[in-house]
């Protein structure tokens, strides 16, 4: 089968002087290269996500949360995905408040999908903030993947929007066919039986 699967790429910044549009671009032509995605990049600084959630109530069932008009687009975009990827930068050891914000608005729409992570930062390349995510992305869920991609020192790393380790591409690859792998498993059982969460 040689179908496409919808890939979302996140960009988890929304900071003054963020680099993650970089990192994001550099993923998204990877992931176009790779030839098993149609790709489509979210920018969470386009998109109205406010900190305060509503109170949770019982009338909120399944997917019906109220939710601002503004993060409709992230909404459908996230529903159609068969897969996502999280570009994250590391802030004080986690993720920003505005990439969980993100998250939290959303529930069904991670349920029984492939999530994986790429992310950047000093010594530790955003590893920390990928711990956290994992622990959050398993409690909705969605199945993360093993094998991301972490940039440590980024700030001397990259050069006119690529990193400069040359093995990159090849772990973009690993990353990325085993998305491509969870998601055409995924979106069969999705397709066959509804998930027992």
């Amino acid at each position: 089968m040689n179908e496409k699967h919808k890939l979302v790429i996140v960009v988890g910044s929304v900071r003054e002087g963020r680099f993650g549009p970089v990192v994001a671009s550099w993923v998204a032509e990877r992931a176009r290269e790779h030839g098993g995605f149609d790709v489509d990049v979210v920018d969470l600084a386009e998109i109205e996500i406010p900190l305060s959630l509503p109170a949770m109530s019982p009338k909120y069932a399944g997917d019906t949360y109220p939710r601002p008009a503004g993060m409709a687009p992230l909404t459908s975009r996230l529903a159609d995905a068969d897969a996502v990827i999280l570009v994250t930068p590391e802030y004080n050891h986690s993720y920003p408040a505005s990439l969980k914000a993100a998250i939290d608005w959303h529930f069904t729409q991670w349920v029984a999908k492939p999530v994986a992570f790429v992310s950047y930062g000093g010594a530790a390349g955003g590893r920390h903030a990928v711990l956290h995510l994992e622990n959050v992305l398993t409690e909705l869920h969605a199945v993360t993947i093993r094998d991301g991609l972490a940039f440590p020192n980024y700030f001397t790393n990259w050069e006119d929007g690529r990193p400069l380790d040359p093995q990159a591409p090849g772990y973009a690859k690993t990353l990325l066919d085993q998305l491509a792998w969870w998601a055409a498993a995924l979106r069969t059982a999705r397709d066959a039986a509804p998930y027992p969460a």
